[in-house]
Order: C-alpha cells, then sequence, then structure tokens
C-alpha cells in the first residue's frame, strides 16, 4: 500500500497507473451520472498528453457512451458526441457506482466489462472514495487490476 495526499496525490497516482497504457489507447471511464463526471474529467485531464481515445459511460450503460475531449479555455469534458467504447485498452471503474442511490450493481459493471472487451484483457482500474469498494463488497466482486482510494476531508474555516 502506497500512500499519498492531496488532489496532486490523487492525480498523480492516477498518472502512474496508467503509465503502462500505451499512448493513443481507448480508455473508457464509467460512473454514475453527474456524481462521478467531473472526476472523470479531471483525471482525462491528467493524462491528456498521452493521446488517449477517452470515454464516458454512465451506468455501466454502452449505449450511452459519450466521447470525452478537450475544450480550449475550459478543460476536458464529456460532450454529447456518441463514441465507440468496444475493446478498450483500459476500464476507469469510479466508486460512484457502487453507491446505492447512484449507481448499478457490480454484475452490470462485469457484463459491460464483459461486452466491450471482445478478444482485449483491458486493465480494470478502481477509483473510489472512503473505501467505497471494500463496503459495497465490489472489492471481491469485480477483478480490478487496481484500487485507488481516496480519503477526504472537510475543513470549516470561517
Amino acid at each position: 500500500m502506497e500512500k499519498k495526499s492531496g488532489i496532486v496525490g490523487f492525480t498523480g497516482t492516477f498518472r502512474e497507473r496508467m503509465a503502462d497504457t500505451k499512448e493513443g489507447s481507448k480508455v473508457v471511464f464509467t460512473g454514475s451520472v453527474a456524481v462521478c463526471s467531473p472526476f472523470i474529467e479531471l483525471l482525462a485531464y491528467t493524462v491528456r498528453d498521452r493521446g488517449f481515445d477517452m470515454l464516458y459511460v454512465p451506468k455501466a450503460n454502452a449505449k450511452e457512451a459519450r466521447k470525452i475531449r478537450e475544450i480550449e479555455n475550459i478543460g476536458y469534458s464529456v460532450v454529447d458526441e456518441k463514441g465507440d467504447p468496444k475493446n478498450p485498452d483500459a476500464i476507469v471503474v469510479l466508486g460512484g457506482l457502487a453507491m446505492p442511490k447512484f449507481g448499478c450493481t457490480p454484475e452490470e459493471v462485469n457484463q459491460m466489462i464483459e461486452s466491450l472487451s471482445g478478444d482485449k484483457k483491458p486493465k480494470i482500474f478502481g477509483v473510489g472514495f472512503m473505501n467505497i469498494f471494500e463496503k459495497a463488497g465490489w472489492d471481491k466482486k469485480i477483478d480490478f487490476d487496481t484500487v485507488i482510494d481516496i480519503t477526504m476531508e472537510t475543513v470549516v474555516v470561517k
């Protein structure tokens, strides 16, 4: 286990874990609607120089796959342009999916992974907050290659 702190620890760890993914690879992010997309956009920015073809699949529903693009003077954003998530080199599962109000079942995620993978065996990354994958039992149901768990702390100063 390796510990890093802050936003740079979060984004830097993701970037390091993606280092073995070839430049130009297809990377599919899946997460809950609204809650996960800002984190996906932040992670997409983190690997912006890798030439990845990046897509967002809301709630593990591949039919709804959208492209992630850089928008000048804005950053990386999920755009309203359909994309083909099939045959990805990496799939990044966000922890919001493991939250009962916002997500889906781990079986639905595994079905999505299987249906997209084809002949490839993509790397499966889990990115979650506050130990959500373990709390929800997903760490035993999804064959993650890597899980990045982030702990957040809020302090009100004034």
